[in-house]
């Protein structure tokens, strides 16, 4: 019988409680044994949930790493700026860690994470899902098998979903780049580790567009309101109205029977009165034109690689879907692949050949790719493979460095080169 692997999971927020349902519904895989989470209303919904011990359900990182090594592996999905102390010391006691991306919005404290992981010898391995996912699987594939020739350009566009902004850079946790990190980071460093996987090359120069150019009170609508459930003339016309955003999603509910994402960032309960309530009292019922959040709503961010291929990256909040669409060109041919529409087209320019690929669809968080990390994080603690994760921490810094460079070139105006803004912030 396989050794099942023991976990804590340091921070219960959106991110741990996906992790932690997914320990639940692989029990023979893994156990779920402690939970370090200030918030008491999420921190009892997992205790609840895994059937954990008062004595391990703590408020703080502090408090559980503090009983020393009592699990295998620490998933650690705090803040993007609150990485790094648990993962300094998880690293040390021994545990091998699974973190969240952002490893931090700080270079440095992104390398002394790596070094604390090779000085213990301890696997750091970071939340970069879109690695993991059938789909993206699929292309790299054709990549390696050669079936375009070498990769010239590549076309990369996020569409982040108009209400997803609104939700998660408007409203949200990552409103703020200096409570949490800059957007391009915080969102699109996911982004910038697909292209980096792509490519297979170290980044040259950096340059980078983009601003806040909406969601600002400027653009307030004659008549808005401060929150969604005040009386607003504005609201008949407004995409942005909070209660129709959220009441889409009362029925959206987790293995536990309470709400799922985005629901369960408003409440930890599962009614549309609990609901109702958050809107009406808490930050996810303002109004979008009247939030305290200074993050870009749009950016693009041009690649130039050793190698010389380049990229063409944009991200953008006014998109009706959440998907990514991309478009890689090559020597001998060109490969267009959407998320949306889960298709990988592949066209060879000689012959005129057409394939078309339709990669498994999963229905779980980023395409599968949230349940693939887990999984494969699992099996590489357990089985103790020597050979380097696939979004082992030190290749995952490499888009950490040009998403930070991306956001100095676009505040700067400037092109950065990537060695110089590594050497300048290591």
């Amino acid at each position: 019988m396989q050794k099942k692997i023991k976990a804590i999971i340091i921070g219960c927020g959106d991110r741990g409680l996906i992790y932690a349902n997914y320990i639940k519904e692989h029990d023979n895989d893994a156990e779920l044994v402690g939970i370090a989470e200030p918030i008491e209303s999420r921190r009892k919904r997992i205790q609840k949930l895994h059937n954990i011990a008062d004595s391990v359900c703590v408020n703080s990182y502090e408090d559980i790493l503090a009983m020393g090594k009592v699990a295998d592996v620490a998933i650690i999905s705090t803040q993007d700026k609150m990485h790094f102390a648990p993962t300094m010391k998880a690293l040390e006691l021994g545990y091998d860690v699974l973190l969240e991306k952002p490893i931090s919005p700080d270079i440095k404290e992104c390398i002394a994470m790596i070094q604390q992981a090779k000085k213990y010898d301890r696997k750091l391995v970071i939340c970069h899902v879109l690695r993991y996912t059938p789909f993206y699987t699929q292309v790299k594939n054709i990549l390696n098998q050669g079936d375009i020739g070498e990769i010239v350009s590549i076309q990369h566009n996020e569409n982040v979903g108009y209400w997803h902004q609104a939700h998660s850079f408007v409203r949200g946790h990552w409103r703020d780049s200096q409570e949490s990190s800059p957007m391009i980071l915080a969102k699109s460093c996911h982004d910038l580790d697909l292209i980096q996987w792509l490519v297979e090359d170290q980044c040259k120069n950096i340059s980078s567009f983009g601003s806040l150019k909406v969601f600002n009170s400027k653009n307030a609508p004659e008549g808005a309101a401060k929150r969604c459930t005040d009386f607003c003339s504005a609201r008949e016309n407004c995409a942005y109205d909070a209660t129709q955003i959220y009441y889409r999603y009362l029925k959206t509910l987790t293995i536990d029977g309470n709400f799922a994402w985005p629901l369960n960032s408003l409440t930890s309960g599962n009614t549309r009165e609990e609901v109702t309530k958050a809107i009406e009292e808490g930050p996810y019922g303002r109004c979008v034109y009247h939030c305290d959040n200074n993050v870009v709503d749009h950016q693009v961010v041009n690649l130039e690689y050793n190698n010389g291929i380049t990229v063409a990256f944009s991200m953008c909040a006014f998109t009706n879907f959440i998907s990514r669409n991309t478009q890689i060109m090559g020597t001998l041919g060109e490969l267009q692949c959407d998320t949306q529409t889960n298709k990988i087209v592949v066209r060879k320019f000689r012959t005129n050949d057409l394939t078309e690929y339709n990669p498994t669809v999963y229905e779980t968080g980023h395409g599968g790719g949230d349940d693939g990390v887990l999984r494969d994080f699992i099996i590489y603690v357990r089985d103790n493979i020597k050979s380097t994760s696939i979004t082992d921490a030190e290749i995952s810094v490499a888009s950490h460095v040009i998403a930070l460079a991306a956001e100095e070139s676009r505040v700067t105006e400037q092109v950065i080169t990537y060695d110089d803004f590594y050497n300048r912030n290591s």
